[in-house]
């Protein structure tokens, strides 16, 4: 946009070169008739369709020198709009890479939080499997516990029937 909007001012700024150009040269010309003009009422009598016809042309460089201004006038403010819009156009560009700058940190801080939920999930599945661990840890240290019971009770029992039989 930016390119296309330059490229646009330049054509438009060439383009006022040479309407800007073409009216100096039509001014020109309508001073040379006017002076013309004047040389020729001071030098001849001109007849009346003579002095029309220099009036006229005057009139049509007067006239041709009004619309080259108008169309000047209208470049003047086209390339101001376009100026206008290229500045709206580089501010947009700016908040775009402010906001394309803070996404990426973002994503950065989602990247750390999935990392950390991802430690999360090891240590606890870590947790998991020394609790379970731990779970058959104490079964067998429960199996352990009544087979000594039991043992001690028939070490008891066998103790007392030995004490009896003495």
């Amino acid at each position: 946009d930016r390119d296309t909007d330059k490229k646009r001012i330049e054509e438009l700024l060439e383009e006022n070169m040479v309407l800007e150009i073409a009216q100096k040269q039509s001014m020109n010309e309508s001073a040379h008739l006017g002076w013309e003009l004047e040389q020729l009422s001071k030098s001849t009598d001109l007849a009346d369709s003579e002095k029309s016809f220099v009036f006229e042309l005057n009139e049509c460089a007067s006239s041709r020198i009004l619309k080259l201004e108008k169309d000047n006038q209208s470049l003047q403010n086209t390339i101001q709009e376009l100026r206008d819009a290229s500045l709206i156009s580089r501010e947009s560009s700016l908040k775009f890479v402010e906001l394309e700058k803070e996404n990426q940190q973002l994503s950065k801080k989602i990247e750390k939080l999935q990392n950390q939920i991802e430690k999360e999930k090891q240590s606890n599945q870590d947790l998991e499997i020394l609790s379970e661990e731990l779970i058959k840890e104490k079964e067998q240290l429960q199996v352990i516990m009544e087979n000594l019971k039991a043992d001690k009770d028939r070490q008891i029992k066998d103790l007392k029937q030995e004490n009896d039989h003495l």
